[in-house]
């Protein structure tokens, strides 16, 4: 697992010790970013359920303003302080250990260009996350939520807020992109390229 542009690229990222967690391939994570281009320069990035912080380090190391890492695992957060330090990019990091649940139903301090959302597999908690996140007033007007699931997980959505415009598969990943509605014409998508 390694950073793959940017400020920080081809630092090599520790992994969790002990986790069962699988991270974002280097493959998805670069078609990923890939997707955003433009829009991660100068973004404030919210990275739910951060594991190793490998999508939040990745957006800091490309231009992003500032990134919040959500994560309660106690190795989790120690992994992700310890990234930023061999990156260099500790500076532009809040690292919150809590519930993503517990942080998302507070009112939101601020507002973000980009939402990551990448929980373990096969709970459901993508859904639970997204319907958290809906009409809350997270994600910025013309914003994204990306959920990182296993593709058998998707499911439509009832959102009141929130609608998905963009889906990508990558093997045993899928990336599905959310943004506030009415925010982005029809077929706009995500704009980028991937």
């Amino acid at each position: 697992m390694r950073v793959i542009a940017g400020k920080a690229k081809g630092r090599k990222l520790r992994s969790v010790p002990g986790s069962v967690a699988r991270p974002i391939t280097d493959r998805a994570k670069e078609s990923l970013f890939n997707i955003l281009g433009d829009q991660v320069v100068d973004a404030l990035f919210l990275d739910l359920f951060a594991g190793t912080g490998s999508v939040g380090i990745e957006a800091l190391s490309r231009g992003a303003r500032r990134v919040v890492f959500v994560e309660r695992e106690r190795r989790a957060i120690e992994t992700i302080k310890e990234n930023l330090k061999i990156t260099g990019l500790t500076a532009q990091a809040e690292v919150i250990r809590d519930d993503v649940f517990r942080f998302l139903a507070r009112e939101p301090a601020e507002r973000f260009d980009l939402i990551y959302i990448a929980p373990p597999q096969y709970k459901g908690l993508w859904a639970e996350t997204l319907l958290a996140l809906d009409g809350k007033g997270f994600l910025t007007e013309g914003g994204l939520a990306i959920a990182q699931i296993f593709p058998k997980e998707y499911q439509d959505l009832e959102l009141k807020s929130l609608e998905l415009v963009d889906q990508r598969r990558y093997g045993s990943t899928m990336l599905c992109f959310y943004c506030r509605k009415g925010t982005r014409d029809k077929g706009q998508g995500t704009r980028g390229k991937g």
